[in-house]
Protein backbone atom coordinates (compact mmCIF):
# COMPACT_ATOMS: atom_id res chain seq x y z
CA UNK A 1 0.00 0.00 0.00
CA UNK A 2 1.53 3.32 -1.07
CA UNK A 3 2.03 5.83 1.37
CA UNK A 4 1.01 9.61 0.98
CA UNK A 5 4.44 11.81 0.10
CA UNK A 6 5.05 15.14 1.25
CA UNK A 7 3.03 17.01 -1.75
CA UNK A 8 0.03 14.47 -1.91
CA UNK A 9 -2.89 16.03 -0.48
CA UNK A 10 -4.47 15.34 2.90
CA UNK A 11 -7.08 13.20 3.56
CA UNK A 12 -10.64 15.33 4.00
CA UNK A 13 -12.37 14.48 7.12
CA UNK A 14 -15.58 12.04 7.03
CA UNK A 15 -18.30 14.09 7.16
CA UNK A 16 -19.62 12.45 9.96
CA UNK A 17 -22.77 15.09 10.47
CA UNK A 18 -24.36 13.74 6.80
CA UNK A 19 -23.62 10.38 8.12
CA UNK A 20 -25.87 10.89 11.23
CA UNK A 21 -28.42 12.68 9.46
CA UNK A 22 -28.58 9.50 6.58
CA UNK A 23 -29.46 7.21 9.75
CA UNK A 24 -32.02 9.90 11.26
CA UNK A 25 -33.93 9.82 7.97
CA UNK A 26 -33.76 6.36 7.77
CA UNK A 27 -34.82 5.72 11.15
CA UNK A 28 -38.00 8.34 10.48
CA UNK A 29 -39.20 5.99 7.79
CA UNK A 30 -37.91 2.75 9.46
CA UNK A 31 -40.01 3.33 13.02
CA UNK A 32 -43.30 4.11 11.78
CA UNK A 33 -43.62 1.29 9.34
CA UNK A 34 -42.31 -1.03 12.71
CA UNK A 35 -45.22 0.85 14.51
CA UNK A 36 -47.55 -0.29 11.64
CA UNK A 37 -46.32 -3.91 11.57
CA UNK A 38 -46.83 -3.97 15.10
CA UNK A 39 -50.63 -2.84 14.74
CA UNK A 40 -50.09 1.09 15.72
CA UNK A 41 -52.79 3.10 14.23
CA UNK A 42 -51.97 5.28 10.79
CA UNK A 43 -52.48 8.15 12.98
CA UNK A 44 -50.12 7.34 15.51
CA UNK A 45 -47.60 5.84 13.19
CA UNK A 46 -47.83 9.41 11.14
CA UNK A 47 -47.58 11.14 14.07
CA UNK A 48 -44.10 9.90 15.06
CA UNK A 49 -43.13 9.79 11.93
CA UNK A 50 -44.11 13.86 11.84
CA UNK A 51 -42.47 13.91 15.31
CA UNK A 52 -39.19 12.31 14.51
CA UNK A 53 -39.04 14.11 10.88
CA UNK A 54 -38.80 17.66 13.46
CA UNK A 55 -36.37 16.21 15.70
CA UNK A 56 -34.06 15.40 12.79
CA UNK A 57 -34.67 18.66 11.20
CA UNK A 58 -33.10 20.78 14.16
CA UNK A 59 -30.57 18.57 15.02
CA UNK A 60 -29.63 18.73 11.26
CA UNK A 61 -29.78 22.42 11.51
CA UNK A 62 -27.73 22.83 14.85
CA UNK A 63 -25.21 20.56 13.62
CA UNK A 64 -24.18 22.27 10.86
CA UNK A 65 -24.23 25.69 12.88
CA UNK A 66 -21.86 23.99 15.31
CA UNK A 67 -19.76 23.03 12.51
CA UNK A 68 -19.90 26.28 11.08
CA UNK A 69 -18.55 28.17 14.57
CA UNK A 70 -16.40 25.56 14.76
CA UNK A 71 -14.95 26.09 11.60
CA UNK A 72 -14.88 29.96 12.26
CA UNK A 73 -13.12 29.59 15.67
CA UNK A 74 -10.29 27.37 14.05
CA UNK A 75 -9.60 29.91 11.29
CA UNK A 76 -9.50 33.05 13.62
CA UNK A 77 -6.04 33.59 15.00
CA UNK A 78 -5.08 34.18 18.99
CA UNK A 79 -9.00 33.86 20.23
CA UNK A 80 -10.03 35.26 23.69
CA UNK A 81 -7.03 35.80 26.26
CA UNK A 82 -6.79 37.12 29.34
CA UNK A 83 -3.17 37.78 29.77
CA UNK A 84 -3.19 37.68 33.27
CA UNK A 85 -6.05 41.12 34.01
CA UNK A 86 -8.41 38.79 35.27
CA UNK A 87 -9.71 40.38 38.39
CA UNK A 88 -9.21 38.68 41.58
CA UNK A 89 -11.16 39.04 44.91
Amino acid sequence: MPRPGPHSEPRRAPDTVSDVIRWAAFSCVLVPVVLLWYGTSLAGAAGTALGLTAVTAACRVLLRRSERCAADCATQRGGRHTRGQTPVD
